[in-house]
């Protein structure tokens, strides 16, 4: 049985970097998250009520656990986002990419067809079996990008987490597999030509 050896790593590709978390990453994506918070409609987590410190806070919790690797994502060395791998399940050499976000600026430009490349790659050299990507079922720009980026829709957990405001929301769940990942890798490497 072979399992996961997925670490933390700064990852690149040509403008589009992903660096970990470190707390020097905390201004500067809250600045953007603060200049945009409908960005954040969408996420379970209460941004726009807690603040986005609070958020990055749990999210350095999880890294310091060894549950998760946020990333701060760039472009041309301006932050645009955050991305993470999430459910780390070494042992069953699966790993979920997921509370994934951008300044609008970047949305259907290079940046998530990068990011998602990067993190795809990274996970699977190091071993995954199984990546998966998941979204408010309601989330429909959410939903076509992750078709677009070639994962397979496995369905919908109904009432699966809540939601900032408290509503329970039902989870479109996608994911890409080892034997996938080729013709994945291809898709997202010819979208950035």
């Amino acid at each position: 049985m072979r399992t996961m050896d997925l670490a933390a790593a700064t990852l690149t590709l040509g403008r589009v970097r992903l660096e970990p978390f470190t707390e020097d990453h905390r201004a500067g994506l809250a600045a953007i998250a603060a200049a945009e918070p409908a960005l954040f409609g969408h996420m379970p987590f209460a941004v726009v009520r807690e603040g986005y410190g609070a958020w990055f806070d749990l999210l350095r919790a999880d890294q310091d656990s060894a549950r998760s690797i946020p990333h701060a994502i760039f472009l041309d060395d301006a932050y645009v986002g955050q991305s993470c791998f999430l459910n780390i399940r070494r042992r069953d050499a699966g790993v979920e990419i997921g509370s994934t976000w951008y300044v609008s600026a970047v949305h259907g430009g290079i940046v998530n067809p990068s990011a998602k490349l990067l993190l795809m790659n990274h996970a699977f050299t190091s071993g995954a079996e199984r990546v998966e990507l998941k979204t408010d079922a309601l989330n429909e720009q959410s939903r076509a990008a992750i078709l677009k980026l070639g994962a397979k829709f496995e369905g919908i957990h109904r009432r699966h987490m809540r939601r900032a405001d408290g509503s329970l929301r039902d989870t479109a769940w996608y994911s890409v597999l080892r034997e996938e990942w080729s013709a994945v890798k291809a898709g997202l490497e010819a979208r950035l030509l």
